[in-house]
């Protein structure tokens, strides 16, 4: 993957080529996924707190965790996104995962989603995370909407996705869980003209 420099830092966010992270927020900073990290994964993926909304298979072995892993190393492959490793800027600690996938690249729409820990949660690094992979999306990738959706279940997301001005379009099956879900949508011009009334 390759990586455009941009002026993000009106948005409180800095980018850099430099390894660790690509991308930072004010606590958080985001690599890529490498066939190394599948320890990092078991304790994510590998934690049915954090799957039971987003997949109905249960508990997941260590073999579904690699699969996943292998999936996400793909979709960055193939198309220069996927759901980023999201590390503790001031400790390098690992928090989750955070990021995009495509849904309609014809018409320039990609999917968001955020993966957090257990032992994380309640400290507002989903809110945190998924601001900074909105203004990346819209600043440096010229995504022209971002897609969501979240198990009906999960009231969590459903108020965060409120908190960043997604707007409800239709429920959506998922076959994951076997459900439809409901979805949302924000679009860039949604988005630009929230930034503009923020500045004001």
């Amino acid at each position: 993957m390759s990586f455009v420099i941009s002026d993000l830092s009106g948005l409180g966010l800095t980018m850099s080529k430099v390894e660790p992270y690509f991308l930072k927020s004010k606590r958080l900073g985001f690599r890529l996924w490498s066939e190394d990290d599948l320890a990092l994964a078991m304790e994510l993926w590998g934690d049915l707190e954090v799957t039971k909304f987003f997949d109905g298979r249960g508990q997941w072995s260590r073999d579904e965790v690699r699969e996943r892993l292998a999936s996400e190393i793909k979709t960055d492959e193939e198309y220069g996104v996927q759901y980023w490793p999201i590390f503790r800027l001031e400790t390098n600690g690992h928090v989750g995962c955070c990021g995009l996938r495509p849904y309609d690249i014809s018409a320039g729409t990609y999917e968001i989603g955020f993966h957090i820990r257990s032992n994380q949660w309640r400290q507002g690094y989903a809110r945190e995370a998924a601001d900074a992979v909105i203004a990346y999306a819209f600043s440096t990738l010229g995504a022209k909407a971002l897609f969501a959706g979240h198990n009906p279940a999960n009231k969590t997301s459903r108020h965060l996705l409120k908190q960043l001005n997604f707007r409800y379009t239709h429920d959506e099956f998922y076959s994951p869980t076997g459900l439809d879900h409901p979805s949302y949508e924000l679009t860039v011009h949604e988005y630009t003209n929230r930034q503009k009334y923020l500045w004001r």
